[in-house]
């Protein structure tokens, strides 16, 4: 299955089942431009680990370690996920500026992992 991380507000979202995966609604984005198939929050960081992160990236090695650990209970969340996109693929959407430190980054690869 392909899974490609995009941030929301950029233009040419490559085609797919396209999920937000933020807690939050981005700002400024209507429903109709979002064109989502689904918002998965269950697969976000907690809202205290996202708080705590506050997308510094000296913060970002230690965010993930704990993603990653919070990912671990919601195995059933992301196989569902992958489940509802079929064979992809799977469109992964964030609104971080940052694309280099963003939390999809980290759920790409538990996904990648269960879809093993």
């Amino acid at each position: 299955m392909e899974i490609v991380i995009h941030r929301v507000y950029d233009e040419g979202a490559p085609e797919g089942y396209r999920v937000l995966v933020d807690r939050l609604w981005p700002r400024g984005l209507t429903k109709d431009k979002a064109a989502l198939d689904d918002w998965c929050k269950e697969l976000t960081p907690s809202p205290a680990l996202r708080r705590w992160f506050g997308h510094e990236p000296a913060k970002w090695a230690e965010f993930s370690r704990h993603y990653r650990a919070e990912l671990k209970a919601h195995v059933e969340e992301g196989r569902a996920l992958l489940a509802r996109a079929g064979e992809g693929p799977l469109v992964l959407l964030y609104a971080a500026k940052d694309k280099d430190h963003t939390h999809a980054l980290v759920l790409e690869g538990f996904l990648r992992g269960l879809a093993r």
